[in-house]
């Protein structure tokens, strides 16, 4: 809306309310007209969605203390002011603040424009500066620049905690919200510990009728006692005996809610290496990931007298290598 709209519209008339309504006569007023007139209750009806932008622009103003004020200050001043190109006429608008500025009526006129970056200020710079205002009255939110319509309602927070299978495979949980109402809520595929999920329009609806707040999820996932979660990839550490890995062998690894796959060892393998079984990780929207096996020698702790010279005979028949070698020739460099 121009400047100029404020002398022009009556906004307690366009709420039907008058100019000394409390603010809860204003909010409970414009809360029973956007209801009546908002868009979606009057789908391709041009007028009500007129009606309902000069109700949300007369709100947007006099729901503003220090706006309302401006605007019944602005009233009271151009009560019967008008626009006019001056001359030999009654005095117009650029006469009533002439002398203001200490000009006569027939003499140079004061010119309000639109102002704007690097120009002149204009009309509002003027009232801004009477009424205390910056670069125009009329900068808070909504304001007659544009009407802003309903606010949006609160946002609720909300955390649950899941079992690690839950949270791969998602779930619908039960929530209580903090009015004890039980709300459910659709957990997706592959959601992850300390993530966070908005579920719009479940949070607190608006004071005056607009779109409510949104329900966000702060998700946690408890450790799983075997499987890992890395990204998209679920880890696995998959113990094997000295004989399999140094002669190699074919091994079961244990998959999240399915089967045990095979692998295959080769011989020689070491502690450490990581073997990959494709497709079987985290599936979500944005892919699915692999079960990444990694090989753990496992060693005896516990020898019979048969047993233990079995070992020294092998260690007697292996070359004489030391496996750190390398290691300590790097650690010196």
């Amino acid at each position: 809306m121009a400047s100029q709209d404020w002398f022009d519209k009556d906004f307690y008339k366009v709420l039907g309310v008058s100019k000394d309504a409390s603010d809860a006569e204003l909010k409970k007023t414009y809360r029973k007209l956007a209801r009546q007139f908002h868009p979606d209750s009057n789908p391709g009806d041009a007028a009500a969605e007129n009606r309902f932008k000069e109700i949300s622009e007369a709100y947007s103003v006099l729901s503003d203390k220090e706006q309302r004020q401006e605007y019944d200050q602005v009233r009271a001043m151009g009560s019967g002011a008008r626009f006019t190109a001056g001359g030999g006429g009654q005095g117009g608008f650029e006469d009533v603040f002439g002398g203001m500025f200490g000009q006569q009526g027939g003499g140079q006129r004061v010119r309000f424009g639109q102002g704007g970056p690097g120009g002149a200020g204009g009309f509002e710079d003027i009232l801004g500066g009477m009424f205390g205002g910056g670069g125009g009255f009329g900068q808070n939110s909504g304001g007659y620049r544009g009407f802003g319509g309903p606010t949006k309602g609160r946002d609720v927070t909300a955390s649950t905690t899941l079992d690690f299978t839950t949270a791969i495979a998602g779930d619908t949980v039960k929530l209580s919200q903090g009015n004890g109402r039980p709300v459910n809520v659709r957990i997706p595929a592959g959601v992850a510990d300390g993530q966070k999920i908005r579920l719009r329009g479940r949070g607190e609806p608006s004071p005056d009728g607009g779109e409510a707040g949104d329900l966000v999820v702060a998700v946690s996932v408890r450790k799983h006692p075997v499987f890992e979660r890395d990204g998209l990839n679920l880890r696995v550490d998959v113990p094997v005996t000295f004989t399999e890995a140094a002669l190699g062998a074919t091994i079961e690894v244990p998959t999240l809610g399915g089967s045990p796959v095979k692998l295959k060892v080769a011989p020689g393998t070491p502690s450490g290496r990581v073997l990959r079984v494709k497709g079987r990780g985290v599936t979500t929207k944005n892919g699915t990931g692999d079960l990444l096996a990694t090989v753990q020698v496992a060693v005896p702790s516990h020898l019979s007298d048969k047993q233990r010279e079995a070992v020294e005979a092998l260690a007697a028949a292996l070359p004489d290598e030391n496996p750190r070698e390398d290691l300590l020739a790097k650690a010196r460099d």
